[in-house]
């Protein structure tokens, strides 16, 4: 069986490794949408500090699909210039860099975490009101009601994703990821707990993952076929009648069939107030079944800290890839203190100027 530090190839791209950065959301991009040098620090330090997969954090591919409007976002030919400054900085460390394309729906429009005020933004705060959802349904009393997208509207979503897409590759991006998670526009479209519609784009499992589907074809018509493809999803909402595991493998092996190349199995995020039974590795489980039985390589993520917890995921086959998200906010070289520690170093190479450190 592979180990966590042996490289993994999707279509042309071959990672040096199976650890990949996670997308997290870091809040700190203008009001332009463009990346700034805290980018450029943040995504940098992680690919010198030996990863083999490099993802944005969730990047807008309309300037209303934004979760905050501190966001990332390529919805302008003006945001591809300081995104490719990133992604040859990534490379030139030895990682690959995906860019996570993304919208909001119910959800965009919030107060950055660390904000003193809490909930949805107005335009005096830099926000809009302009929200898009399945339904007219709000994810919770704090944020703004949504307006039902139309098929028209739909269209319109399908077409800023593939031109995102486009974008990402302008940039040099060297894969992008769909992300249908985490009660984002592309994961309430999937959920029966939000998705109540009754027309084509609702109520039988067919009728709720066609957004997802649109986007996935109009995505890999324009994206490189030498480039890989992956795509996010939640693959549970942890309440019955909700979005499933049983749901996920199955459109697994649909987007499988599309041109999918690796599903980053996380969970969660459709409705508030969930009991979520949070412990290391409590979401591999669905990773691992996508892994045996959807026909994808799938990525693992959630409270997988120790470098032996990891190794054993991969070895023991339960996913192709692990993805870290807080192990790496804690320690920017986790993958090279990894290393060493599973006794792999000579795998991974600390940057040459900090030799004298290390030895």
């Amino acid at each position: 069986m592979p180990r966590l530090f042996d490289p993994i190839t999707l279509r042309d791209l071959t990672l040096r490794n199976r650890v990949a950065m996670a997308p997290m959301c870091q809040y700190s991009a203008g009001p332009d949408g463009r990346a700034t040098p805290w980018h450029l620090m943040h995504l940098g330090a992680r690919a010198a500090g030996g990863v083999g997969l490099v993802i944005t954090e969730a990047t807008a591919v309309e300037a209303r699909g934004r979760i905050s409007p501190n966001d990332l976002g390529l919805w302008d030919d003006a945001q591809i210039e300081p995104l490719q400054r990133v992604t040859e900085l990534v490379r030139a460390q030895g990682a690959a860099l995906a860019v996570q394309l993304a919208h909001a729906g119910r959800k965009a429009s919030t107060h950055r975490p660390w904000a003193s005020a809490r909930g949805a933004v107005g335009p005096e705060g830099g926000g809009w009101t302009d929200v898009v959802g399945p339904t007219d349904a709000p994810f919770s009393s704090a944020l703004h009601a949504p307006r039902p997208l139309d098929e028209a509207g739909i269209g319109e979503v399908v077409r800023a994703f593939a031109e995102a897409a486009r974008r990402a590759d302008a940039a040099t991006a060297d894969a992008v990821e769909i992300h249908a998670a985490h009660g984002y526009l592309l994961h309430s479209f999937l959920s029966p707990l939000v998705n109540t519609r009754s027309d084509a784009y609702g109520g039988t499992f067919d009728g709720r993952t066609r957004l997802l589907h649109d986007v996935v074809r109009a995505v890999r018509d324009v994206w490189p076929a030498h480039k890989p493809l992956l795509v996010r999803v939640s693959a549970t909402d942890w309440v019955p009648g909700g979005w499933s595991d049983d749901d996920t493998v199955r459109l697994a092996g649909e987007l499988a069939g599309l041109g999918v190349d690796l599903v980053d199995c996380s969970s969660g995020g459709a409705v508030p107030d969930v009991r979520v039974p949070v412990e290391p590795g409590y979401q591999v489980r669905f990773a691992e079944r996508v892994h045996r039985e959807a026909g994808v390589a799938s990525g693992a993520v959630g409270r997988i800290d120790a470098a032996s917890h990891a190794d054993a995921i991969v070895r023991d086959g339960r996913a192709d890839v692990v993805l870290l998200g807080k192990a790496l906010l804690r320690d920017p070289h986790w993958a090279l203190h990894a290393a060493e520690s599973l006794g792999v170093a000579n795998a991974q190479r600390w940057p040459v100027a900090y030799g004298w450190a290390v030895g």
